[in-house]
């Protein structure tokens, strides 16, 4: 197969391959950008292999990084672009499932596709468009399956983050995994518990986002690995719930975890550290309990002004995006509009501030930071006009110096 008209992104790359080529090494375009073009789909990183080692790439370029030397992994920088360059390199023994313990360097693309994760992702394309083929992996994008390189069992075992990759990519392309490839991944499952949080949490959220979430939630499922992701154990009902309803893809992070979050019914005290345990930020956390609580209430009932301000125009099309999911009413619109028409919309907006009061005899302290926000509830919930004067006559009241 030779694609005769490439993205600009690799069009501007070329020069890059055509400079290995001509010092008369190997390279080619590889992964998920050769995938994606083939399916015609944006690409965002273009990746190289080369059968040139790191030491002989930096000879090759004027400016080069080492980002990865140790894996064989060089970044080109060419014209204010960054080219991540690696060796084709065999690997050794995977001891702890995540990484080899050690990498050999090779001159063979054979020998570096052989030890990639699944057919679509062993593609290789010559500079020119022509693609290099040796899994199948055409055959595979064509019926939309996904299938590991060679045998499933040991390409889960070399690295387990790899199962949770295949049911990702079956929801961001609405793809099909295979029955040897899925028994392999039911059959190691319990090695998921080895990796990392950080990068099991990385493909959980990408499952979640992808454009046919229940391409990927079923085999998560069906094949036990939900069981090893943190604090999911005790929540099948609730995945399987989830699974049914969420016909498309959440649309971000925040609006994932608030899913997640009332399906699985959490109190409030339980949602930071559930959370905690998926090593999520701290603005995550607060944003997820804000949405969270709005999602539930509009379970049964419309937002309070004091709700409507706490979420804001950000975390709004949150908590209505997540109880619409789980069978609420679609209030978006009227939500936005009641927030529209709040008298502010930020604390900043309050028209006193704590200079006002400390000019008008409050001592500076907690009470300073007490009385602000009780003016600030007040006038949200209009029990006082936003007017500065009226504003500190009534801190003045509430501080007892009236």
């Amino acid at each position: 197969m030779k694609l005769e008209q490439l993205p600009q992104e690799f069009e501007l790359a070329r020069p890059v391959l055509q400079t290995i080529e001509r010092a008369g090494y190997e390279a080619y375009f590889v992964g998920g950008s050769v995938r994606d073009t083939i399916l015609g789909k944006a690409i965002h990183d273009v990746d190289i292999a080369t059968s040139a080692y790191p030491d002989e790439i930096k000879h090759l370029f004027k400016r080069t990084v080492d980002t990865g030397i140790e894996h064989g992994t060089v970044m080109i920088l060419d014209h204010g672009t960054g080219y991540e360059t690696t060796t084709f390199r065999s690997e050794s023994t995977y001891t702890d499932f995540r990484r080899p313990d050690h990498v050999t360097f090779v001159r063979s693309l054979a020998e570096d596709l052989k030890r990639r994760d699944f057919t679509i992702n062993a593609l290789a394309m010559r500079e020119n468009g022509e693609v290099i083929d040796l899994f199948d992996g055409l055959t595979d994008l064509k019926q939309r399956r996904i299938r590991a390189v060679g045998n499933a069992q040991e390409r889960f075992h070399e690295d387990a983050l790899r199962m949770m990759r295949a049911v990702r990519f079956a929801s961001q392309l609405d793809f099909t995994i295979v029955p040897e490839t899925a028994a392999a991944i039911a059959a190691h499952a319990q090695l998921l518990a080895k990796i990392a949080v950080e990068r099991t949490q990385v493909e959980l959220l990408k499952l979640f986002t992808g454009k046919a979430p229940q391409s990927g939630l079923q085999p998560f499922l069906t094949t036990g690995l939900w069981q090893y992701c943190p604090t999911f154990s005790d929540h099948e009902a609730a995945l399987k719930d989830v699974c049914h309803r969420l016909t498309t893809g959440t649309p971000d992070e925040t609006t994932t975890w608030t899913l997640l979050v009332r399906a699985f019914d959490l109190s409030e005290s339980e949602v930071g550290p559930f959370l905690k345990q998926w090593k999520t930020s701290n603005q995550i956390i607060t944003a997820v309990q804000t949405a969270a609580r709005a999602a539930t209430s509009l379970a049964t009932a419309d937002l309070d002004a004091w709700q409507l301000y706490q979420c804001g125009e950000q975390l709004l099309p949150v908590a209505n995006s997540v109880a619409v999911i789980l069978g609420a009413p679609d209030r978006e619109t009227a939500l936005l509009a009641a927030w529209q028409a709040l008298p502010i919309k930020t604390k900043k907006a309050l028209a006193v501030t704590g200079r006002d009061l400390m000019q008008a005899g409050i001592q500076p302290g907690p009470q300073l930071g007490d009385l602000l926000a009780q003016l600030e509830h007040q006038v949200v919930t209009s029990q006082l006009p936003n007017d500065r004067d009226q504003l500190i006559q009534q801190a003045l009241t509430l501080a007892n110096l009236k």
